[in-house]
């Protein structure tokens, strides 16, 4: 789900819109850990309720959109939310319902279309250019979607309907909640310009504040940039990217994965951490895992998750999905660490974290493309000199500097020995 809300742009053309050409959708349920949770509980419907344990060290997993409106959001400590919204009823989560609608949900997607892109347990992207002929045009194959899953499931859902899916993405999050949006074609650039930078897809608050420095509002004024200004900014990658989303520029294909087919690694903790520093080097420790794991297998992968778990058992996941395959160790930390920022924790108890490489293929099947930013020789050369000195020495016996352990004083390290 996009972090914030946005008013829906105008259209440019008056009548119904065109939906010729536009056969990616983007179906997102409606806060879908709360919908679940109130199959059970259907009195509660239309009131405030936050799914999460009742704890004060909890956080919050979800929120109905009642109780959103008083600024509850996921992953905010539970007393907070109460406090936000001290009417709300606090409900325990149902990972094992959600599991089983979400299977239900991708075996409905699974019947309109082989090529579904799913992003988590509750989005997914479809091309359905191989079912109009059967189905009939994207904005009926989005409305027997939404009736589908509501009838059998008893949950909504938004869907983006266009011809790229950063613009059917951006279309479902405006949508929301029980929409359909669909973004024609030609109207694509006029629909992204009228929107602010913050709805631009991988726009964190970080880079919205050094938009924002540099005069930029809006996504016309991105567009209208110069991209070398925009590259000096936010970094080449970045600065680039940028530029071609806001003139509606997306080659990105649906690609069929399989949820089941990743590579990871997590790691739960002897006691509860809250301290953000070591969070952080444990994502890098579990990414240069997953990464070594993943070359070794000669994979590549697209999307990068995380796995959070708090004090309470309450767990979470966020992914994101790249601009192409990856199994350098560091892209992969990278990305994991933005997950985790992303999600504002300050001094919350956790767990558990856990970091997977997602939607894979043959290492040899992805083109190599070196980036403006990095020496001929980069990265993906060290990742596999790492790999042959683990494999000669052992494993572990070249890391990153900040995974190896403080040295003590030698009272302390004769202390260690004794205990």
């Amino acid at each position: 789900m996009s972090r914030r809300q946005f008013s829906t742009p105008t259209r440019t053309d008056a009548g119904p819109p065109d939906d010729t050409g536009c056969t990616v959708l983007h179906v997102d349920m409606d806060a879908f850990y709360a919908s679940a949770s109130l199959l059970s509980r259907p009195d509660l419907r239309g009131t405030p309720v936050i799914i999460g344990g009742a704890g004060s060290r909890s956080v919050v997993l979800s929120a109905t959109y009642e109780a959103r409106a008083f600024g509850v959001t996921s992953a905010m400590p539970m007393a907070r939310a109460r406090r936000l919204c001290p009417q709300a009823v606090v409900l325990e989560p149902d990972h094992r319902r959600y599991a089983a609608i979400s299977e239900a949900v991708m075996a409905t997607f699974a019947s309109i279309t082989d090529h579904v892109e799913p992003l988590s347990l509750d989005e997914a992207f479809l091309d359905v250019s191989g079912a109009v002929r059967r189905l009939g045009p994207p904005t009926s194959i989005a409305e027997q979607l939404r009736d589908t899953i509501a009838d059998e499931q008893g949950i909504t859902c938004s869907v983006g309907v266009a011809a790229t899916k950063f613009v059917a993405k951006l279309a479902s999050g405006l949508a929301k909640p029980d929409g359909l949006l669909v973004v024609p074609r030609h109207e694509a650039v006029a629909f992204l310009h009228q929107l602010p930078v913050a709805a631009m897809w991988g726009v964190g608050d970080k880079t919205e504040e050094q938009l924002h420095r540099l005069g930029l509002r809006t996504v016309a004024d991105i567009a209208h940039t110069p991209v070398d200004t925009l590259c000096r900014a936010l970094g080449d990658a970045a600065g680039r990217g940028l530029h071609d989303l806001a003139w509606g520029r997306d080659p990105r294909r649906v690609v069929a994965e399989r949820r089941e087919k990743s590579i990871g690694a997590d790691e739960t903790f002897p006691f509860d951490l809250d301290d953000p520093a070591r969070i952080h080097r444990e994502l890098l420790r579990l990414a240069d895992r997953t990464a070594a794991r993943a070359r070794s297998a000669g994979m590549a992968g697209r999307t990068v998750s995380i796995k959070v778990r708090f004090a309470d058992f309450t767990t979470i996941t966020r992914a994101k999905t790249l601009r192409q395959h990856t199994d350098v160790s560091r892209e992969i930390f990278a990305t994991a660490r933005e997950l985790y920022d992303r999600l504002g924790l300050q001094r919350a108890r956790i767990r558990l974290v856990g970091v997977r490489l997602e939607g894979l293929v043959g290492a040899d099947d992805v083109p190599v493309q070196g980036r403006l930013d990095e020496p001929e020789h980069g990265w993906r050369d060290a990742d596999r000199a790492v790999d042959r000195a683990s494999a000669r020495f052992g494993a572990g016996s070249v890391r990153p500097a900040s995974l190896i352990p403080e040295r003590r004083s030698g009272s302390q390290d004769r202390r260690r020995d004794l205990s």
